[in-house]
């Protein structure tokens, strides 16, 4: 099941990104860099404001998170950005990823273009955005926390989405 997340669901938000960056980003960003980053993006308030200014969807499976989407609302572009989609490690390959895209996408209708920013070494969100529809607009080095990375910023065409 896929929901609007609330308040309610801070705690499973900030668990699901802790485990799930812990297993996607290991060897690739250092843990104190991605323990600094977590506790600064998925504190509380920054959470509530999450909630208030975006689109964040929950997967749920027997009641229990097991995966989240981050996206903002469309701008006066039309663009929009995937901000955050993460999947505990068990439930990775289960259709969650592929429900809560659909949910996103039907939730910014009216845009022109959806981006996301994925690490260049995280070949499992690279070959999960490839096969449900980005392309590949450019990879760029960038800081992260002042660690260098090879980012890659994938795009989807919104235009053709019914209205």
């Amino acid at each position: 099941m896929i929901r609007t997340g609330t308040p309610a669901d801070i705690e499973s938000v900030r668990e699901i990104a802790h485990i799930s960056w812990n297993d996607t980003y290991e060897g690739i960003i250092p843990s104190p860099i991605q323990l600094k980053f977590l506790e600064q993006s998925y504190s509380t308030p920054m959470l509530e404001m999450r909630m208030e200014r975006t689109i964040l969807l929950l997967a749920e499976q027997d009641g229990q998170a097991v995966g989240f989407a981050n996206f903002t609302k469309v701008d006066e572009d039309g663009d929009a950005e995937l901000i955050a989609m993460y999947m505990k490690p068990e439930h990775q390959r289960s259709g969650f990823g592929k429900k809560l895209l659909s949910d996103g996408l039907s939730r910014l209708k009216g845009g022109q273009q959806l981006f996301v920013y994925v690490e260049s070494e995280n070949q499992k969100g690279r070959n999960f955005y490839e096969a449900n529809g980005f392309l590949l607009l450019e990879e760029f080095e960038e800081l992260f926390e002042g660690h260098p990375l090879q980012t890659a910023k994938y795009v989807f065409d919104l235009s053709g989405q019914a209205q």
